[in-house]
């Protein structure tokens, strides 16, 4: 018997809402990873069992109600003085943005279940080998498309649970993606056959049961096999960086200072900072990491006296570098900046090495097509409109002269794969991600954004050292597992100020 067209529609958006649910569980601040497995599992049913129409609306339906749960971090701007009727609509456009692949993949998918009907040579066990594709190519465009929004991917879920990324290290996050979907994948096969037969589903005679065996029995033998081998490639490297390993002393300086668009009187910063650094001096790191905009009240980054306030932070602490977040101004462009300090005052190509931030934020650093239209300007939250750069590589000289190659990368910049690949071509021996997160304070985002970076660090096999202004810091490991600063509760540290020093194990420098 046919159902109604309302009682269809009531539990496709059931559906929706309930895969959207699961999902969102299973990204931070839940991080209840298992449910990744499941979680799209009803809307890949329904992507077989319904019209390509009916199936695009439900996964945008899916995509909406997730999207605007995990981005919901967002309105903490307006607590920060973010006009809210700008937050609410960036809010819920960029929800609605993502959303549109998940139409996108409820379309194609069950585009290609349609053609599957009518093409009897066309094997079941390939389209589902096909929704894998799918949904990866269409989580690339995501990433890339427009400046690109990288955030959450499939893969990234198993943030809190590396030995499941393994994968990552030969496929990169969107081969984790796609196993995820081949898994769901395959609970979705199991489901249909037992409640919803579809037609043409089975091969007739002989071939069936193969034709079902292969259609669960491939996919699983798939995803196996690359968890083999990821986890075996992770084993390898981790024996062969034992072999001869050099070890950096890192002290790790979350300040905490107020967002920049917070009225009220402001502490002095190098005092704060030096408060935290004498809790570390006895150790001697070798170098200090602070976060993102951590120099901006010293002025650029190159200026007499962000390198004064540099050398001053350096004795206090008794390290030999110190890298640091802050502006830089070249030719009448302004850059978001990461820059090495040395306690010698020699650092190549002179006293101050430079990486300009080349990922910007839309929106956030500037304006789309500001530079075209320089009214468009004066739109930018900032104030100004930011340039992009180039990757760089920071060179650091051990106290027994081995050569350590640091690639720095800020903030939003985690959540770009190309960039910590292209440093790990370029000869990178850990990276450093510094970032201020204090627009979005007191909310999830900043343990959000930290599960980003884990990706990186199995992706390319490179220690990460994260410090944020206001969280989350510490170091991640070439395998994904973390060491971060932790409250009294056991909970990374965020919003609040801390200190810490970890050893940091890096390949043999050049």
């Amino acid at each position: 018997m046919t159902l109604p067209v309302w009682k269809r529609n009531l539990m496709c958006g059931a559906a929706a809402v309930f895969s959207a649910l699961l999902l969102w569980a299973a990204f931070p601040p839940h991080s209840e990873t298992f449910s990744i497995l499941v979680a799209l599992t009803p809307m890949i049913v329904l992507s077989r069992v319904c019209a390509p129409r009916r199936s695009a609306v439900a996964f945008f339906l899916c995509g909406l109600v997730y999207w605007i749960l995990s981005l919901s971090w967002m309105p903490a701007i307006i607590k920060n003085n973010g006009p809210w009727p700008l937050v609410v609509l960036g809010w819920f456009a960029l929800a609605a943005y993502c959303a549109l692949y998940f139409a996108a993949y409820g379309w194609l998918a069950s585009s290609i279940w349609r053609k599957r009907s009518r093409v009897v040579w066309l094997p079941a066990v390939v389209c589902i080998f096909a929704e894998a594709a799918i949904w990866t190519i269409l989580e690339y465009f995501r990433a890339t498309l427009f400046s690109g929004f990288a955030w959450n991917y499939l893969g990234t879920a198993f943030a809190g649970m590396p030995s499941f990324a393994t994968p990552a290290r030969f496929g990169g996050v969107y081969l984790v993606s796609a196993l995820v979907i081949l898994l769901n994948g395959v609970f979705a096969t199991m489901l249909i056959r037992v409640f919803a037969p579809v037609a043409g589903w089975d091969v007739p005679g002989a071939g069936r049961r193969i034709a079902q065996i292969a259609q669960t029995g491939l996919p699983l033998l798939a995803i196996l096999a690359c968890l083999s081998v990821g986890n075996r490639i992770v084993r390898e490297e981790a024996s062969a960086r034992s072999a001869s390993p050099v070890y950096l002393r890192v002290a790790l300086v979350q300040r905490n200072a107020p967002c920049c668009f917070k009225p009220g009187p402001r502490e002095n910063a190098l005092e704060a900072f030096g408060k935290l650094l004498d809790s570390v001096s006895a150790v001697k790191p070798d170098i200090i990491v602070m976060a993102e905009s951590a120099m901006a009240e010293f002025s650029a980054v190159r200026s007499f006296r962000a390198q004064d306030a540099a050398r001053e932070l350096l004795a206090r602490s008794g390290a030999r570098y110190m890298i640091a977040g802050g502006d830089d101004v070249v030719s009448n462009r302004t850059y978001n900046a990461v820059a090495l300090y040395s306690r010698d005052g020699k650092t190549a190509p002179g006293p101050v090495d430079v990486y300009h931030k080349q990922h910007l934020v839309p929106f956030g650093e500037y304006i789309p097509f500001d530079k075209t239209f320089p009214p468009l300007q004066k739109l930018s939250p900032i104030g100004v409109s930011l340039y992009s750069g180039e990757p760089k590589l920071f060179t650091l000289e051990t106290t027994d002269g081995r050569k350590v190659k640091v690639a720095p990368l800020i903030c939003y910049e985690d959540t770009d794969p190309r960039l910590a690949a292209k440093a790990k071509n370029m000869g990178a021996d850990m990276i450093v991600l510094v970032t201020n997160d204090s627009w979005f304070s007191d909310s999830s985002e900043a343990e959000a954004h930290a599960a980003q970076a884990v990706m990186r660090a199995v992706e390319t096999g490179l220690p990460v050292v994260r410090v944020g202004n206001s969280g989350v810091t510490g170091v991640i490991r070439p395998d994904g597992t973390a060491t971060w600063l932790l409250d009294s509760s056991g909970r990374p540290l965020v919003d609040e100020r801390g200190v810490m020093v970890e050893t940091v194990s890096v390949k043999m420098g050049e």
